[in-house]
């Protein structure tokens, strides 16, 4: 048994259909966990969800800002030229149930070597411990079964640009969802600066990362996507970037967690 994590599919089919070829993909006995934004952008979104849903005993994911942006369109039955196909299928329905489902972190532990590796789209800022980041994975679960329409209505936007313990209702679900789906720089109090995409940042804003990897214990890792201009770079050991590019020209890539192997497809 392998764990395989993938990044950013975002609606590549072909590509995952090499990968999965490319790495001997066992659906009887892998697991395959895609870092978020399944769909958007890509030709073949609703390729990806119906390989999701047909192969759901071996599929797992988390939710990134694309999907979220899916599941809006579905409940407030709004358009999007990218996402057409979807919202026009029969099996909308199914779709909207199964990305509803999907947690904003999910955490693997691998009985060989004793490591556990934490997935989430954005990754952990490090105001946050992981054990704390499963809570409001959790806790955004329950909104979107029990409050789902009114939640995605009211989840856009920048701020808070700060996590408290404090903030209720659709502030705080807001500002969760955006540490987890959206964050890439932080200053050094934690706030987010969500504008910032690419380069070394701008005064008082670094990467997440550099921050949070002083969390983690020896066994821990961190696995996102979301942040493709890094390349899949960030110079830490326990914590790998997956997105590398695919739906603009560049690569799909995977890691097999039993001992971190990278496998890259380029995009046709």
């Amino acid at each position: 048994m392998a764990h395989y994590v993938v990044g950013d599919v975002q609606g590549c089919f072909k590509e995952l259909e090499a990968l999965l070829k490319k790495i001997k993909f066992n659906f009887n006995k892998d697991i395959l966990i895609f870092a978020g934004d399944l769909v958007n952008r890509g030709d073949a979104s609703e390729k990806v969800l119906e390989f999701c849903i047909k192969n759901k005993e071996s599929v797992k994911a988390v939710l990134g800002n694309h999907d979220f942006y899916l599941l809006y369109l579905i409940e407030h039955q709004k358009k999007d030229k990218s996402l057409k196909k979807v919202l026009e299928s029969k099996n909308v329905k199914k779709y909207q149930a199964w990305l509803k489902k999907q947690p904003l972190l999910l955490d693997i532990k691998i009985k060989e070597s004793n490591e556990i590796f934490w997935i989430s789209h954005a990754g952990i800022p490090f105001i946050w411990q992981a054990n704390k980041a499963k809570k409001f994975s959790k806790e955004i679960q329950v909104a979107l079964k029990n409050d789902s329409s009114n939640l995605l209505k009211n989840i856009w936007g920048d701020t808070p640009k700060i996590w408290n313990p404090n903030l209720r209702g659709y502030k705080r679900q807001r500002t969760i969802i955006n540490y987890f789906t959206r964050m890439r720089f932080l200053s050094k109090d934690g706030s987010l600066r969500l504008n910032l995409k690419s380069g070394k940042g701008k005064k008082g804003y670094i990467p997440w990362f550099k921050q949070t990897i002083d969390n983690l214990k020896d066994n821990e890792n961190i696995v996102f996507g979301h942040w493709a201009s890094l390349e899949g770079k960030t110079g830490l050991k326990n914590i790998i970037g997956l997105d590398t590019g695919c739906v603009w020209g560049n690569k799909l890539t995977a890691i097999r967690l039993e001992d971190r192997k990278l496998v890259q497809i380029k995009k046709k």
